[in-house]
Protein backbone atom coordinates (compact mmCIF):
# COMPACT_ATOMS: atom_id res chain seq x y z
CA UNK A 1 0.00 0.00 0.00
CA UNK A 2 1.26 3.39 -1.03
CA UNK A 3 1.34 5.73 2.18
CA UNK A 4 0.30 9.92 2.11
CA UNK A 5 3.71 10.03 3.84
CA UNK A 6 5.72 8.41 1.06
CA UNK A 7 4.03 10.34 -1.57
CA UNK A 8 5.21 13.20 0.12
CA UNK A 9 8.93 11.78 0.84
CA UNK A 10 8.78 10.92 -2.99
CA UNK A 11 7.24 14.50 -3.49
CA UNK A 12 10.00 16.36 -1.45
CA UNK A 13 13.23 13.95 -3.07
CA UNK A 14 12.25 14.66 -6.11
CA UNK A 15 12.07 18.20 -5.92
CA UNK A 16 15.47 18.48 -3.99
CA UNK A 17 17.01 16.65 -6.85
CA UNK A 18 15.29 18.77 -9.63
CA UNK A 19 16.06 21.63 -7.40
CA UNK A 20 19.89 20.97 -7.48
CA UNK A 21 19.84 20.75 -11.18
CA UNK A 22 18.15 23.77 -11.53
CA UNK A 23 20.54 25.92 -8.92
CA UNK A 24 23.94 24.16 -11.14
CA UNK A 25 22.30 25.13 -14.14
CA UNK A 26 21.31 28.88 -12.47
CA UNK A 27 24.82 28.66 -11.22
CA UNK A 28 26.41 27.96 -13.89
CA UNK A 29 24.78 29.93 -16.52
CA UNK A 30 23.42 33.12 -14.50
CA UNK A 31 26.14 34.05 -12.45
CA UNK A 32 29.32 33.07 -14.44
CA UNK A 33 30.39 36.02 -16.38
CA UNK A 34 31.26 34.23 -19.78
CA UNK A 35 28.37 33.20 -21.36
CA UNK A 36 28.08 29.15 -22.59
CA UNK A 37 29.29 28.47 -25.87
CA UNK A 38 27.43 27.11 -28.55
CA UNK A 39 29.82 23.33 -28.12
CA UNK A 40 28.93 23.86 -25.06
CA UNK A 41 24.98 24.35 -25.45
CA UNK A 42 25.23 21.71 -27.75
CA UNK A 43 26.78 19.07 -24.88
CA UNK A 44 23.92 20.59 -22.60
CA UNK A 45 21.33 19.78 -25.00
CA UNK A 46 22.58 16.55 -25.72
CA UNK A 47 22.64 15.47 -21.91
CA UNK A 48 19.71 16.85 -21.50
CA UNK A 49 18.16 14.30 -23.46
CA UNK A 50 20.36 11.47 -22.61
CA UNK A 51 19.02 12.02 -19.12
CA UNK A 52 15.24 11.72 -20.53
CA UNK A 53 16.22 8.92 -22.35
CA UNK A 54 17.74 6.87 -19.59
CA UNK A 55 15.05 7.99 -17.13
CA UNK A 56 12.60 6.67 -19.65
CA UNK A 57 14.49 3.26 -20.20
CA UNK A 58 14.40 2.96 -16.65
CA UNK A 59 10.71 2.93 -16.82
CA UNK A 60 10.37 0.73 -19.48
CA UNK A 61 12.46 -2.20 -17.49
CA UNK A 62 10.06 -1.30 -14.12
CA UNK A 63 6.77 -0.38 -15.05
CA UNK A 64 3.64 -2.28 -15.64
CA UNK A 65 1.47 0.36 -16.31
CA UNK A 66 0.53 0.98 -20.00
CA UNK A 67 0.15 5.10 -19.38
CA UNK A 68 3.52 5.07 -18.01
CA UNK A 69 4.94 2.60 -20.94
CA UNK A 70 3.13 5.01 -23.59
CA UNK A 71 4.85 8.11 -21.91
CA UNK A 72 8.50 6.39 -21.54
CA UNK A 73 8.56 5.06 -25.11
CA UNK A 74 7.73 8.45 -26.24
CA UNK A 75 10.21 10.37 -24.48
CA UNK A 76 12.78 7.20 -25.74
CA UNK A 77 11.49 8.42 -29.35
CA UNK A 78 11.61 11.84 -29.23
CA UNK A 79 14.49 12.17 -27.22
CA UNK A 80 16.57 10.17 -29.64
CA UNK A 81 15.39 12.40 -32.88
CA UNK A 82 16.66 15.88 -31.00
CA UNK A 83 19.95 14.07 -30.28
CA UNK A 84 20.63 12.95 -33.59
CA UNK A 85 20.04 16.03 -34.71
CA UNK A 86 21.92 18.01 -32.82
CA UNK A 87 24.68 14.92 -33.31
CA UNK A 88 24.41 15.98 -37.19
CA UNK A 89 24.58 19.77 -36.37
CA UNK A 90 27.65 19.37 -34.82
CA UNK A 91 28.87 17.23 -37.65
CA UNK A 92 27.61 19.45 -40.09
CA UNK A 93 29.39 22.55 -38.74
CA UNK A 94 32.67 20.22 -37.86
CA UNK A 95 32.36 21.36 -33.96
CA UNK A 96 32.34 18.59 -31.16
CA UNK A 97 30.52 19.19 -28.01
CA UNK A 98 32.21 20.58 -25.14
CA UNK A 99 32.10 19.42 -21.81
CA UNK A 100 31.23 21.79 -18.81
CA UNK A 101 30.02 22.57 -15.45
CA UNK A 102 26.51 22.24 -16.29
CA UNK A 103 26.49 19.08 -18.23
CA UNK A 104 28.27 17.43 -15.19
CA UNK A 105 26.19 18.89 -12.62
CA UNK A 106 23.32 17.44 -14.62
CA UNK A 107 24.78 13.88 -14.86
CA UNK A 108 25.12 14.15 -11.26
CA UNK A 109 21.63 14.58 -10.45
CA UNK A 110 20.37 12.85 -12.93
CA UNK A 111 22.65 9.72 -11.13
CA UNK A 112 21.31 10.40 -7.96
CA UNK A 113 17.69 10.26 -9.02
CA UNK A 114 18.26 6.94 -11.08
CA UNK A 115 19.69 5.64 -7.57
CA UNK A 116 15.90 6.60 -6.01
CA UNK A 117 14.16 5.52 -8.65
CA UNK A 118 16.06 1.98 -8.71
CA UNK A 119 14.84 1.35 -4.89
CA UNK A 120 11.23 1.74 -5.62
CA UNK A 121 8.64 -0.03 -7.50
CA UNK A 122 4.56 -0.32 -8.62
CA UNK A 123 2.55 2.79 -7.84
CA UNK A 124 5.53 4.20 -5.78
CA UNK A 125 7.90 3.80 -9.03
CA UNK A 126 5.37 5.21 -11.39
CA UNK A 127 4.27 8.01 -9.55
CA UNK A 128 7.85 9.31 -8.75
CA UNK A 129 9.15 8.79 -12.54
CA UNK A 130 5.83 10.73 -13.34
CA UNK A 131 6.76 13.74 -10.87
CA UNK A 132 10.68 13.91 -11.77
CA UNK A 133 9.75 14.24 -15.22
CA UNK A 134 7.14 16.83 -14.23
CA UNK A 135 10.13 19.05 -12.67
CA UNK A 136 12.69 17.65 -15.24
CA UNK A 137 11.23 19.06 -17.84
CA UNK A 138 10.70 22.03 -15.70
CA UNK A 139 14.03 22.74 -15.12
CA UNK A 140 15.27 21.91 -18.78
CA UNK A 141 12.53 24.49 -19.95
CA UNK A 142 13.92 27.14 -18.10
CA UNK A 143 17.07 26.73 -18.78
CA UNK A 144 15.87 27.16 -22.80
CA UNK A 145 14.26 30.22 -22.48
CA UNK A 146 16.68 32.07 -20.22
CA UNK A 147 19.96 31.45 -21.27
CA UNK A 148 20.53 28.25 -24.43
CA UNK A 149 18.44 29.96 -26.84
CA UNK A 150 19.04 33.75 -26.19
CA UNK A 151 22.91 32.68 -25.95
CA UNK A 152 23.38 30.66 -28.99
CA UNK A 153 25.38 32.17 -31.05
CA UNK A 154 24.65 29.85 -34.36
CA UNK A 155 21.11 30.13 -36.14
CA UNK A 156 20.82 26.74 -37.01
CA UNK A 157 21.41 25.30 -33.22
CA UNK A 158 18.62 28.48 -32.23
CA UNK A 159 16.44 27.21 -34.41
CA UNK A 160 17.27 23.20 -33.15
CA UNK A 161 17.09 24.72 -29.37
CA UNK A 162 13.53 26.34 -30.04
CA UNK A 163 12.40 23.02 -31.64
CA UNK A 164 13.58 21.44 -28.80
CA UNK A 165 12.01 23.80 -26.40
CA UNK A 166 8.36 23.00 -28.28
CA UNK A 167 8.88 18.95 -27.35
CA UNK A 168 9.93 19.82 -24.11
CA UNK A 169 6.75 21.76 -23.43
CA UNK A 170 4.77 19.40 -25.10
CA UNK A 171 6.44 16.62 -23.04
CA UNK A 172 6.06 18.60 -19.67
CA UNK A 173 1.94 19.12 -20.51
CA UNK A 174 2.12 14.89 -21.18
CA UNK A 175 3.84 14.24 -17.99
CA UNK A 176 1.29 16.73 -15.94
CA UNK A 177 -1.17 14.62 -17.44
CA UNK A 178 0.37 11.24 -16.64
CA UNK A 179 0.77 12.70 -12.96
CA UNK A 180 -2.97 13.28 -12.59
CA UNK A 181 -3.31 9.78 -13.97
CA UNK A 182 -1.65 8.11 -11.12
CA UNK A 183 -3.19 9.84 -8.35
Amino acid sequence: MFHISSILKISVLTAAVCFAAASAMAQNTDQSTEKPTDPQIADIAYTADQIDIAAANLALEKTKTRAVRSFADEMVRDHEAVSKKVLALLDKLNVKPEDNDTSKSLVDSASEKQVELLQLSGAAFDKAYAANEVAYHQTVIAALEKTLIPDAQNGELKSLLQTGLKLFQEHQKHAEHLVSELK
